[in-house]
């Protein structure tokens, strides 16, 4: 009964953690490019399928192409993905260097924290809604007792408030470290 809300609950939670990994904040992380897509072979792909992307140090990242000839194309994917990456092509790799957060792009990435933090209330939300709908149905459809209804509501009440404190703690730490100088 509860588990297509376990399901929307980890949906949400899981998505949530993407979407943090792909925030740039100010250091070398490769998932800040999982969302270019490269033009290879007449198909748009994305970057990891076609270069392996690492971290050179703290502030560079290094994506070394498995086929040499597509470098200007990676550095064009990168430039015109506006991630706000500046790509340089070398002879077999690109390099990009992250540049640091000014002030003013600290408190545009934690607005969008906090958006993401709102999409992710709204899905646990949806979740327990038609959860609670399916509880409904199945009591008045006399499949489960109105106790069991009720021990299904509180269990799922549990889920949703652990789910949003689990949340909330995610925020608050990825907003303290965009925000740590």
């Amino acid at each position: 009964m509860l588990d297509k809300a376990k399901e929307g609950i980890k949906k949400a939670m899981d998505h949530l953690a993407v979407e943090f990994s792909q925030l740039q904040v100010g250091t070398a992380n490769p998932a800040i490019l999982d969302g270019v897509r490269i033009d290879n072979y007449w198909s748009m792909q994305p970057l990891n399928t076609v270069a392996s992307i690492s971290t050179l140090d703290a502030q560079t990242l290094t994506i070394n192409p498995w086929d040499k000839s597509i470098i200007h194309e990676i550095a064009k994917a990168i430039t015109d993905a506006n991630i706000g990456l500046n790509p340089q092509t070398m002879a077999d790799s690109v390099l990009i260097s992250i540049p640091p957060l000014t002030e003013e792009r600290r408190k545009d990435i934690t607005k969008i924290v906090k958006r993401l933090w709102d999409e992710a209330k709204i899905s646990i939300r949806n979740a327990r809604w038609d959860s609670n709908k399916a509880i409904k149905s199945a009591e008045d459809a006399k499949e489960i007792s109105e106790d069991q209804a009720k021990d299904y509501g509180t269990e799922l009440q549990k889920l949703v408030d652990e789910a949003n404190k689990h949340v909330d703690e995610a925020v608050k730490k990825k907003s303290d470290d965009i925000m740590k100088v």
